[in-house]
């Protein structure tokens, strides 16, 4: 089976079983907890769990995004055409940590296990759990299908709270207001904290803005 089957295949037998209970937070980060449950072979299952740590939603520009790191060749292409187009066009961007923690084998029908598993996690009353029937072979696969359906369900709700405060507005320089309050936000955790200046670096080098704020960097450096 080839690739694209195979993959195919994975999202034809995908099913959400436990959806988490609220959208991803806007203005901070949120912790997914994870159950991916395969079926092994005849009543055998692999259960599979683990965090899935979204972070905050940033405020970014297709002239932001093409500065990224780990895009493909053709993901390169595509954004510097919309660059060209709509340089300064806001949105948000999402970034996902996984975090696998254990991995149980179960000898019981896979129906049986995901009834079981949801009754527990109902229980515990947990409002970003989640519950996922997968398949074996690529299972991350059926991982990422839910991380992208979340982002899905979230992004109306998260650009509404952003634009309602006015941080999708931007400045003459084409940069979010959303943007300008992150890098301040930078600025206070390095005026505490000088091993977290090269995330502040790369921020302000995204938007082509060290040249603006040079002094102010390398005055937190004088203040030492």
């Amino acid at each position: 089976m080839e690739m694209d089957d195979r993959i195919k295949h994975v999202l034809e037998h995908t099913r959400l079983i436990r959806a988490p209970k609220q959208e991803l937070a806007t203005f901070g980060s949120s912790v997914i907890d994870y159950y991916v449950v395969t079926e092994l072979l005849g009543n055998v299952c692999v259960v599979r769990d683990g965090k899935v740590i979204a972070e905050r939603p940033r405020i970014v520009t297709p002239s932001y995004l093409i500065n990224i790191e780990g895009f493909s060749e053709q993901a390169r292409k595509y954004l510097g055409m919309m660059e060209r187009q709509h340089p300064d066009e806001p949105g948000i961007f999402y970034r996902y940590r996984n975090e696998p923690k254990g991995m149980n084998v179960v000898s019981e029908p896979l129906e049986q296990v995901l009834d079981n598993l949801k009754s527990r996690v109902d229980q515990e009353g947990a409002t970003l759990s989640t519950i996922i029937k997968g398949v074996e072979e690529l299972w991350d696969v059926s991982l990422l299908m839910f991380i992208y359906e979340v982002t899905k369900r979230s992004v109306r709700g998260n650009i509404e709270e952003l634009s309602s405060r006015g941080l999708l507005d931007t400045d003459g320089r084409g940069v979010p207001l959303g943007a300008r309050k992150q890098i301040e936000e930078l600025f206070e955790m390095v005026s505490h904290d000088l091993t977290r200046a090269p995330e502040l670096v790369v921020e302000l080098t995204r938007w082509g803005l060290f040249s603006e704020y040079e002094d102010r960097f390398f005055s937190l450096f004088r203040k030492t």
